[in-house]
């Protein structure tokens, strides 16, 4: 009996095996290369990127270790550069209540010093140390003892990996944001490195800083031929923190931009050592219509739409919400000049009292950088401002106004966690251009999604998953039109630029807007561009599809009354979407999703109807049909939904590996039975089969769950919609006192339209979770009650307490209650029918 179990099992194993092995190629089939923990001797947690663009050379910030990789072959230069924690301060470290994978040594900052040498500052067992790592030798210095050259990073690097943490190196000198003490409750935003006098800091105050999350930092450095009033240098801090200006019960988090000035080295006496230009304003991402804001950024892209003038530097924000129990996930841009704008305005007043009156603005303006207007009057330097200009400062760091943006992107049921940016100038005839922006979004689950922005019209072109596992994106950097993508252990390049991207005539005609062209089998640029939808359904029309992007193929679904089926709308725009359906019908809307209640009143025809850009010279955006559905009821009898098409060959060795694991169970289970019943006719003069009988009761089978508890919980059916066009339905299956209690039977499908580049294992699961609560309705055993006679003669024969000579044994008595009726349900089942009765088993000895 075991030889042929052992078949089936190693038979299983291989073809589980080739699915699931079949399906990971199918979502990484547009990937180009991919380096991972094999290409490495043990270094993992990437954190870092820092990509020399001269020579191609990325350099990763790893745990105890860096490693420098050619971007051209995606090779290791050499391997990994060890910088580790000795053996003591690892132990001291984990004495002081650490754990002992944090007391290691993480490299979070890696920065070029303009003299062939990078400073690297590491956490190091929560006392953060900075080493410089010499580019041409790939070695890091050493010092007179023959160790690592190290000097103290204590506000350069943060103390503890997860913490959040920016930086960024202006004209040789660092600039940081992070935590300065060891348990994480201090927060500076310093100038780090430079002379001793000139190292400053923000101000220990609530209104300065206010338990900061830090995002991302940018230094904006002005053109000296394009800069006729002087202005100085700037850096800028984006991070979100816990509002003071709102007198709430809770806290609110707000999205911050912070300015400081390049030349500024503090006060003579007011604000010594600290800032004297620190200012800070608000960033709104709201949606007016609906009048949702993202109030949670979580990434900061920078970027210039005219390569060389500082002036046209945009800051592209990656949002979520507070308030939302889903994932979420928006994009909003602001530009340079609308920042400088703000910083300009109003200062806000945070005293809690009820004055009228504002403090009045002294002169010069606090917070402004130093210019020829201020240098023709003697301010040099920030040392030489009066103290009222400092008090002031020091007293109104928050600007009255925020920076407002519309979202340019919402997408619901995913959480983005890094994004990047490509801009492409597109001719639409020979005297008018426009410009269209490619944002490269990495997800928490390890994906790369494509979204096209022209004027107002947002179109989502592509989603790949690029690791083996999934595990989030914490990097991006864009180089020579490939996208160099990273995790915590993955490095993955893929293409960013070109229509050749899209290798299909669906998510070129999706491209459109980008001047992509589908001729001679391939995406080409084409020689004008488009941006009105109108090409776009005319494209998707040419690639021989019955679906354009305003009209899609009504999609029919076969489902049983009492469902709660939840049907999908992709809302890629931040417009609001509608539904038209029947009269007669139980419905809740989920943002731009529908839930129904099926009920013979609720069949028919659902539309979702989405607001989308302007179309061509109209000022109004228009409706966009982006769902169609059509309920109808099927048979009872179909345990579930009917399956997609699209992967039923993957559905069919799953339901062959469930089948043959279920044939080999039962093969299993009789074995066991039969050894049980031999073990029935051996002799036991330790106890009679009376008493056995007695301790027993009508358990005749030993097990551990019941059939009916293993086959529920053997089958979840459960499944979460991840935001790319999946159907989601619920199977619950609740038990209350042996009554059962309400169901559901779960569908995903793809709604995107062929193989267009998008995701594709969705009709896998959908088949799968189908096919698997159809198995799961068939397999319900019938749970059988004993005889009443049966029962009372057990209990007429059970023997009192006191004469069996001491309590029953706590474990054997509880089994024996939780076997009772396993022959029964046995018997009902066809696959587990045995050809004669099951003999009760005798007690072994005590």
């Amino acid at each position: 009996m075991s030889a042929p179990g052992g078949v089936i099992f190693w038979l299983l194993s291989v073809l589980c095996f080739l699915a699931g092995s079949w399906t990971a190629t199918l979502s990484t089939g547009d990937l180009f290369s991919m380096l991972g923990p094999k290409n490495y001797t043990g270094a993992a947690n990437f954190s870092t990127f820092l990509l020399d663009r001269s020579s191609g050379v990325l350099y990763l910030g790893a745990r105890d270790a860096i490693l420098a990789v050619d971007t051209k072959s995606l090779a290791p230069k050499s391997n990994p550069i060890v910088w580790d924690v000795p053996d003591e301060k690892k132990t001291s470290c984990v004495g002081k209540g650490k754990t002992e994978g944090d007391c290691r040594n993480y490299i979070r900052l890696l920065e070029f010093l303009g003299d062939g040498r990078i400073y690297a500052c590491g956490t190091y067992a929560f006392d953060p140390q900075c080493a410089f790592l010499n580019m041409s030798s790939l070695t890091l210095e050493q010092g007179e003892d023959g160790g690592v050259r190290m000097e103290t990073g204590k506000g350069k690097c943060p103390f503890e990996p997860s913490q959040h943490y920016t930086a960024v190196m202006a004209g040789g000198t660092l600039y940081t944001a992070a935590t300065s003490n060891f348990l994480g409750t201090l927060f500076d935003i310093s100038r780090a490195t430079g002379p001793v006098l000139e190292r400053i800091r923000t101000e220990r105050s609530i209104n300065w800083l206010s338990d900061p999350e830090f995002v991302s930092s940018a230094f904006i450095h002005q053109d000296e031929l394009n800069n006729p009033t002087g202005e100085d240098d700037k850096i800028y801090f984006f991070f979100t923190e816990v509002a003071k200006e709102y007198d709430l019960y809770m806290k609110v988090k707000v999205p911050r931009v912070a300015r400081v000035c390049k030349s500024d080295v503090g006060g003579m006496k007011t604000l010594q050592k600290r800032w004297t230009t620190f200012l800070k304003a608000q960033l709104v991402c709201e949606d007016r219509a609906s009048g949702q804001r993202y109030n949670i950024l979580t990434d900061v892209f920078t970027t210039q739409h005219t390569p060389g003038d500082p002036s046209s530097t945009h800051f592209y924000g990656l949002f979520t919400s507070q308030w939302e129990h889903e994932e979420l996930s928006a994009v909003c841009v602001y530009s340079l000049a609308d920042i400088n704008r703000v910083m300009d305005g109003p200062f806000k007043e945070l005293r809690k009292t009820c004055e009228i009156n504002p403090e009045p603005v002294p002169t010069p303006r606090p917070g402004q950088c130093l210019n020829n207007a201020l240098r023709a009057e003697g301010f040099e330097s920030s040392l030489k401002l009066p103290d009222k200009v400092l008090t002031f400062m020091r007293d109104h760091p928050l600007m009255e106004n925020s920076v407002i943006a519309a979202p340019l992107l919402v997408r619901r049921g995913i959480t983005y966690t890094k994004v990047a940016v490509t801009r492409t100038a597109m001719g639409l005839d020979e005297n008018q251009s426009v410009a269209a922006t490619v944002l490269h979004l990495g997800t928490d689950r390890g994906e790369l999604h494509r979204v096209a922005v022209v004027g107002q019209n947002t179109t989502l072109l592509h989603e790949m998953a690029l690791f083996p596992t999934q595990e989030p994106v914490n990097n991006i950097l864009l180089y020579k039109g490939q996208a160099l993508v990273g995790s915590p252990l993955y490095l993955a390049r893929v293409g960013a630029e070109g229509c050749s991207l899209y290798s299909s005539c669906e998510v070129c005609a999706l491209a459109r807007p980008l001047g992509c062209v589908w001729k001679d089998n391939a995406c080409n640029p084409g020689l004008t561009g488009a941006i009105q939808g109108e090409d776009v359904e005319n494209a998707l029309r040419k690639c021989d599809r019955r679906v354009g992007l305003c009209s899609p193929a009504q999609r029919e679904l076969r489902v049983s009354l009492g469902l709660r089926v939840l049907l999908p709308c992709v809302q890629v725009s931040p417009r609001s979407c509608t539904w038209e359906h029947p009269p007669h019908r139980h419905t809740r809307q989920h943002h731009s999703d529908l839930e129904v209640t099926v009920t013979e009143e609720s069949l028919g025809t659902y539309t979702c109807h989405c607001q989308e850009g302007v179309q061509g010279g109209q000022k109004e955006s228009h409706p966009c049909v982006r769902a169609s559905y059509q309920l109808t009821l099927e048979s009872p009898s179909v345990g579930g939904a009917v399956a997609l098409s699209k992967g039923r060959h993957v559905v069919a060795v799953y339901i062959f590996c469930f089948s043959m694991g279920a044939v080999f169970g039962g093969f299993l289970l009789h074995f066991l039975f039969r050894r049980c019943k031999t073990r029935q006719h051996r002799p036991d003069h330790s106890l009679s089969s009376e008493k056995g009988r007695d301790l027993l009761g009508s358990s005749a089978t030993p097990q551990s769950p019941s059939s009916a508890s293993l086959l529920s919980e053997g089958f979840p059916i459960t499944e979460k919609r991840t935001g790319n066009g999946t159907l989601l339905l619920t199977h619950h299956h609740n038990k209350t006192n042996g009554h059962p209690g309400s169901y559901g039977i779960g569908i995903r499908y793809d709604s995107n339209h062929g193989n267009n580049g998008y995701a594709n294992n969705t009709n896998s699961n959908t088949a799968l979770t189908s096919a698997t609560s159809s198995v799961a309705e068939g397999l319900k055993l019938q749970v059988q009650e004993m005889p009443i006679d049966v029962r009372r003669g057990v209990e007429r024969g059970r023997p009192e307490e006191g004469e069996r000579g001491g309590e029953v044994d706590e474990e054997d008595e509880g089994l024996g209650e939780g076997l009772g009726g396993l022959e029964e349900e046995l018997a009902g089942f066809t696959l587990f029918r045995l050809p004669a009765p099951l003999a009760q088993c005798e007690e072994s000895s005590i």
